[in-house]
């Protein structure tokens, strides 16, 4: 089966009661394994940048797989928001909520300026907070999100709400 061909789909398992019971998680790392699958979805990714996308922004930490992969694909730069204590330069930071209390992200100040427009990168979108807090570091620096862009996402928890009208593109809904 060639790159192109390969369902990629079929290589995400479902891990009953993990994090806690009742919770169904959606496991990539049988898809990261497989090269033609991993190739599939980063090929389908690229597929959904608009045009003139300066850089790729990943999210800590799987974001970074996929954001890494994307960016090489496109030729452009990849800047990354990281959880607290992680950056060595100056930072803007965000504080968001969870589903079981607070969190925090990060991202250098001099990573992008008034002008960029950028794609944010994630694994699963599930309730919205992580992404939105990047959407709002992305914007402290000046810069434009022209979309957000999930190899997965988990409609039923309805995360594109959290993004007040950005732009979402998801390749597999669950």
């Amino acid at each position: 089966m060639s790159k192109e061909q390969v369902c990629w789909q079929d290589f995400i398992r479902d891990v009953p009661d993990f994090p806690k019971p009742g919770i169904v998680f959606k496991d990539i790392t049988p898809m990261l394994a497989d090269g033609d699958a991993f190739a599939a979805v980063i090929k389908q990714m690229a597929e959904r940048v608009p045009e003139g996308v300066d850089a790729i922004v990943g999210i800590e930490s799987r974001g970074f797989i996929f954001g890494a992969a994307l960016a090489c694909e496109l030729g452009v730069g990849l800047v990354t928001v990281r959880k607290p204590g992680k950056l060595p330069a100056e930072i803007h930071s965000v504080e968001y909520e969870l589903e079981y209390g607070m969190d925090r992200l990060e991202i250098h100040r001099d990573a992008l300026s008034s002008g960029h427009r950028v794609v944010v990168v994630d694994d699963l979108l599930a309730t919205g907070g992580t992404a939105a807090a990047t959407v709002e570091l992305i914007g402290k620096l000046g810069a434009e999100v022209s979309c957000c862009l999930f190899a997965i996402e988990l409609g039923f928890l309805d995360g594109r709400a959290a993004l007040n009208g950005v732009k979402v593109e998801s390749l597999l809904t669950f």
